[in-house]
């Protein structure tokens, strides 16, 4: 082996460590991905992170209340008549979690990874709806808040 080829394979091992060294720093500073909420209508689905999460501690009520308040949150089209389901990460459900409707509780708390409720509830005015559209959330914890999801519903005339 030359001194030039022995000089090559040093500078590639040189940058692949730098490069190895670099990957490592940058995955230690990501924070954790939060566990995920999904909805699903029909064949169409949305899933999110938390807006809110504090890596599973409890979520002061003012906290609670301002992530109640977010509206850069994903919205997905539902058709009054077909089924909404909710799914949500087994980390979620082990906590106990509840759908919220507009800031108020829609459902008792449960320990399922999957619920259903249907479509025309999220717009009848009997539940708390007015309009086009209601937001609904997903709230981790049965006697403290640990997270909350949230999404926009639109209705699919």
């Amino acid at each position: 082996m030359t001194t030039m080829q022995s000089r090559v394979r040093r500078r590639r091992a040189v940058a692949t460590a730098g490069a190895v060294s670099a990957g490592l720093l940058a995955l230690s500073a990501c924070e954790k991905p939060t566990p995920m909420a999904t909805i699903t209508v029909g064949t169409n689905s949305v899933s999110s992170e938390a807006n809110c999460y504090n890596d599973g501690k409890a979520l002061s009520t003012a906290e609670l209340t301002a992530c109640l308040r977010d509206t850069d949150i994903k919205t997905i089209s539902v058709d009054p008549d077909e089924t909404v389901r909710f799914g949500v990460d087994p980390d979620i459900a082990d906590k106990g979690w509840t759908i919220l409707m507009n800031g108020q509780p829609l459902t008792e708390s449960s320990t399922k990874t999957y619920r259903t409720i249907p479509g025309s509830v999220f717009f009848n005015a009997q539940y708390g709806a007015s309009g086009n559209t209601t937001t609904v959330s997903v709230k981790e914890g049965e006697t403290e808040n640990i997270g909350l999801w949230s999404f926009k519903l639109e209705k699919d005339a």
